[in-house]
């Protein structure tokens, strides 16, 4: 009975022994770039009360998918949201939106897009967010380089040539979905989406210019599958509304200067 009891205890040892040694699979944070601006942004800022105008306000969207709003409906993208949410702060005013913006553009294809239509250069507010598809497409990134300090430009030219008008958005990062885990490099990917967004908020920073990172947010996306559309790429009503949380409280102080 001795003997018994021994081996039970030896075969316990052991295999507690080699449960503790084996290797953690793979979590999303191994696959977390170093580089993440702004990563540390988790406070939900109140949105101030938008003060009363007489006119309506015009809201100026600029992109591409994330603009857009690919697979979700026309009420969940972010502009949307963001004018309800701008809206809700004071019921006297009244918005009107437009959108310019398509999934697969790149910087040229938002450039050429705003060249063709004959926009009146009276908006409130303009949102930018571009560049993604530069990456994906695998565009040179001397292009994007070229390019977005064109589009900051053109959109501040838009919004009544005022940088304060004007809300530039991180690139969100796909790799942090079912469709970017199938593209087999997701570390580099991330890596070339951190480079983008880096030379773009330092050119916002030495600009004075309002850039809101929402990439962190993106980031989420395989530990919170409701942050990521039914199409397993683009981002859900949900992180949309995240998006808004940090973009609304900026867009009402631009309002209000």
């Amino acid at each position: 009975m001795k003997n018994h009891i021994k081996i039970t205890i030896i075969a316990f040892l052991v295999l507690f022994v080699v449960s503790c040694s084996t290797e953690s699979p793979v979590t999303e944070s191994r696959i977390t770039p170093i580089v993440q601006p702004n990563s540390t942004e988790t406070t939900v800022e109140q949105i101030p009360i938008v003060k009363t105008r007489d006119n309506p306000i015009h809201y100026l969207a600029l992109g591409d998918s994330y603009t857009i709003g690919q697979s979700v409906c026309e009420s969940c993208r972010f502009p949307a949201q963001l004018k309800q949410s701008l809206q809700n702060t004071n019921s006297n005013n009244s918005f009107v939106l437009k959108i310019i913006a398509q999934t697969g553009w790149t910087t040229t294809n938002l450039v050429l897009a705003i060249n063709s239509q004959n926009l009146v250069p009276d908006y409130d507010l303009v949102t930018l967010l571009i560049g993604v598809n530069n990456q994906y497409q695998h565009k040179s990134f001397s292009l994007y380089e070229k390019e977005f300090p064109e589009l900051v430009n053109k959109s501040i030219a838009l919004a009544k040539g005022t940088k304060a008008n004007l809300i530039v958005v991180s690139i969100p990062d796909y790799t942090y979905t079912p469709f970017g885990q199938g593209s087999g490099n997701s570390s580099s990917i991330s890596s070339e989406i951190d480079n983008y967004n880096a030379f773009a908020k330092k050119y916002c920073d030495e600009n004075s210019i309002r850039f809101i990172n929402i990439t962190d947010i993106t980031r989420k996306g395989l530990t919170n599958k409701g942050l990521v559309a039914q199409d397993g790429l683009h981002a859900s009503e949900e992180a949309y509304r995240l998006f808004v949380e940090r973009i609304a409280p900026k867009a009402a102080s631009s309002l209000n200067n």
